[in-house]
């Protein structure tokens, strides 16, 4: 059975074709004419009356945007967050107005805020207004969450906090290809930034002085309540501890005020010191008074405030904290509600998912906050009169394209070990990093965890300035994110590693793979990103750790990511690892590579002592590494327990039973070589790996599921030679492990004689 007779293979990728064919924006390249309004904030001391205007009238069309695209959604009974996107408006429209995705990028932590990301994007003119309202959350172009469209961020938006690293990775990699003036502005809000991940960005950003600043939306209310009552924490001395410079300013709503701590944050980031721009909001103090009847004031809503306050037996001399983010601005009963909310007042409601339904939009639209000056009426009616600017956006280049390509004359220097040198693969890696970085030291970046030494990165971080090599210590998860980061600094060619442990992989650090799940190509694709995740220690082959640094799984868990990557490499000997190496920074995509820590054989030809494998071969999904007249039989290797396999077919060869070998380098198996090989070999095969593969009560996993699922229906005998049961086993060296394991060169025999 071949991947495309799969029941359903081909009908869905004619639905995929389909849904792409049909969008709007989902292209390789898309052109947009865009309103002529930029800020240079590198020239520009403070914002003139003019661009206040400007920024005021685009927010607020922003504003009539999303609350439309909510009221066309109401009509199938859906919501969204809407109450954090109006919030994030007004912020946003002057971060994307000192935008120019060269020097200066953007992305979001909270990305559930996405219509308001969207409406701002189609005022500006990146996207029709409405397509953004009639297709916001159906379909494929207008998406629940941050999605890379026309004029948008790259960096697609999913869990709370991922982005923080990541948009430090994209900051480090700006500054290293750019040079002076690199910027990131990262939007948050005020629940992500206690997760993990968003901590050990922060101290990334600090440790290696990432130009980006963090702007925080702290409207006071979290995913479920209020920030009282879920994180009652404040997050200033947190986050200044892991090395970020808070600079506060009462509210995000007033572009002045915030133009200029964008201008102080832009100073700090030119200085390698990132920042968190945090609105502290209003409070009574010596000088004001603040309650109800000021928020109404400050609003221009004091009869709707008090009209409110009154149905709810709440006094409007009471003081309050008004946020200086507000969740649902500009939506005033909403806004309101919120406001109580965060107050602890009667009649407070959170609207972390927002709404219309049920309501008019004529009047939501009409409230006294939608009401515009003539100056701004006529700021907007002047730029929209204005010649518009032509903006192209690309995509980034597919998977396979070509990236870092070794020249021969570096191949041919290379020396690797000899046939039958019993050493680890990962000499191998480390002359294909080495080679790579020596050859293009300005498009490749290392990111570490404190394991070069052990990982066989060192070599290679060793020809890189400093801003292309980057220690974390153990902050795997982080790690992996921030090399998502990197990768999309830049469309050059570019090799982007992360190398730990496969355990941590299988763990911690399995985040970084996560991410690629939502990473959509503006072509319409989810795919990985141009990163390679290097896994060491695969298997049992981890030295005499016992089960410390094991990671098992590391085949199923590889292939749980293939439909996002170009390839996955699990390379048999040292000299394989250098090809997949070469391969993998030759082509454009994600890519990850399993490497065993100990030590085997380098592999040779069936006749003489010469290797197998030979530094200036390509590299190949399947080679064939002993073949026998008359087999019928064949055993399918992968990883380390490859030369088992030899063993064994040798073995059975001299006893007048041939066999054949071949050695799978690595995943997708195409059909044109994964086909013909299994109807090859009628009489049966075996497959032996080093890593779980399930058993007969839990189902077939690891490389054997995938080939009992190819045989399926097809009558030929297989059988599987693999762990079976990881809970027990000895602290020995990875001979010893096999074969408590039961993975030797007699368990492969006994395999290929009971087909």
């Amino acid at each position: 059975m071949t991947r495309k007779s799969i029941l359903g293979y081909n009908a869905q990728q004619q639905r995929n074709t389909a849904l792409i064919g049909h969008s709007h924006y989902m292209r390789s390249r898309v052109e947009s004419k865009v309103l002529p309004f930029c800020i240079d904030i590198a020239s520009t001391e403070s914002l003139d009356q003019a661009q206040v205007l400007t920024l005021r009238a685009i927010e607020t069309e922003a504003a009539r945007v999303a609350l439309r695209a909510l009221a066309s959604l109401a009509k199938i009974n859906e919501l969204d967050h809407l109450g954090g996107a109006l919030d994030l408006i007004p912020a946003f429209t002057l971060t994307r107005a000192v935008t120019d995705h060269k020097k200066v990028h953007y992305t979001f932590e909270h990305a559930h805020t996405s219509v308001g990301h969207y409406a701002v994007l189609a005022v500006w003119g990146y996207l029709d207004e409405q397509i953004v309202v009639e297709e916001f959350r159906r379909g494929l172009d207008i998406a629940g969450h941050t999605a890379w469209v026309p004029g948008g961020t790259e960096l697609n938006g999913g869990r709370l906090g991922v982005m923080v690293p990541a948009a430090v990775g994209q900051a480090l990699g700006l500054r290293a290809l750019e040079g002076e003036g690199s910027w990131v502005l990262c939007h948050t809000g005020d629940a992500g930034w206690i997760s993990g991940q968003a901590l050990n960005g922060f101290n990334g950003a600090d440790l290696h002085g990432a130009p980006i600043t963090f702007v925080m939306h702290r409207n006071g209310i979290q995913l479920s309540d209020t920030n009282r009552k879920v994180m009652d924490k404040d997050p200033r001395p947190i986050i200044e501890a892991m090395g970020v410079e808070i600079l506060e300013i009462p509210s995000l709503m007033d572009p002045g005020s915030l133009f200029a701590a964008y201008r102080t944050a832009r100073q700090r980031a030119l200085e390698g010191r990132p920042s968190m721009i945090y609105p502290t909001g209003y409070r009574s103090d010596g000088t004001q008074r603040v309650d109800l009847s000021a928020f109404g004031e400050k609003c221009g809503i004091l009869s709707e405030v008090s009209a409110f306050a009154k149905e709810h037996a709440v006094p409007m001399d009471t003081e309050i904290w008004i946020p200086g983010s507000l969740m649902s601005y500009r939506d005033v009963f909403p806004m309101m509600e919120c406001l109580f909310h965060v107050n602890g007042l009667t009649g407070g409601k959170g609207h972390h998912d927002g709404h219309i339904k049920g309501r008019d939009l004529d009047v939501v639209l009409s409230n006294p906050m939608f009401r515009e000056s003539e100056e701004q009426q006529a700021a907007l009616k002047q730029l929209r009169d204005a010649k518009r600017v032509t903006v192209v956006t690309e995509s980034r280049p597919a998977p396979g394209s070509p990236n870092l390509v070794l020249p021969d004359e570096v191949i041919q220097s290379i020396e690797l070990p000899p046939a039958g040198k019993v050493v680890s693969a990962r000499v191998g890696t480390e002359a294909g990093y080495a080679a790579v970085a020596r050859t293009f030291p300005d498009h490749v970046f290392v990111v570490s965890c404190d394991l070069d030494p052990s990982t066989k990165l060192a070599k290679a971080a060793g020809y890189l300035a400093r801003d292309h090599r980057f220690e974390m210590s153990i902050e795997e998860q982080a790690s992996t994110l921030m090399t998502n980061g990197l990768a999309v600094s830049s469309r050059r060619p570019q090799l982007n590693v992360f190398s730990t442990f496969a355990a941590f992989f299988d763990g911690i650090a399995r985040e970084g793979m996560e991410m690629w799940r939502y990473q959509r190509n503006l072509n319409g694709v989810n795919e990985g990103l141009n990163v390679t995740f290097h896994m060491s220690h695969v298997g049992a082959c981890t030295g005499r750790d016992h089960f410390s640094g094991w990671s098992l799984d590391w085949i199923t868990m590889a292939l749980g990511y293939l439909p996002y990557l170009h390839r996955f490499y699990a390379p048999a000997d040292a000299r394989a690892a250098f090809i997949a190496v070469k391969d993998l920074a030759a082509h454009y995509g994600g890519h990850m590579i399993g490497i065993p820590r100990d030590n085997v054989p380098v592999l040779s030809k069936q006749d003489g002592d010469d290797p197998l494998w030979e530094p200036g071969m390509s590299w190949e999904p399947v080679t064939a590494f002993r073949q026998y007249d008359g087999a019928k039989k064949a055993i399918l290797a992968v990883g380390a327990p490859a030369f088992l396999a030899g063993e064994a077919a040798e073995e059975l060869a001299a006893a007048g039973e041939p066999v054949d070998v071949h050695i799978v380098n690595g995943f997708p198996l195409p059909d044109d070589v994964i086909g013909p090989l299994l109807k090859k070999y009628g009489g049966g095969l075996v497959t032996v790996e080093d890593g779980l593969i399930g058993t007969p009560g839990e189902g077939v996993r690891g490389f054997a599921g995938v080939v009992r699922s190819l045989l399926s229906g097809t009558g030929t005998p297989v059988h599987h030679v693999g762990i079976v049961d990881p809970r027990i086993a000895p602290s020995d060296g990875f001979m010893e492990t096999w074969e408590h394991f039961g993975i030797t060169k007699e368990a492969v025999i006994e395999a290929v004689k009971t087909l």
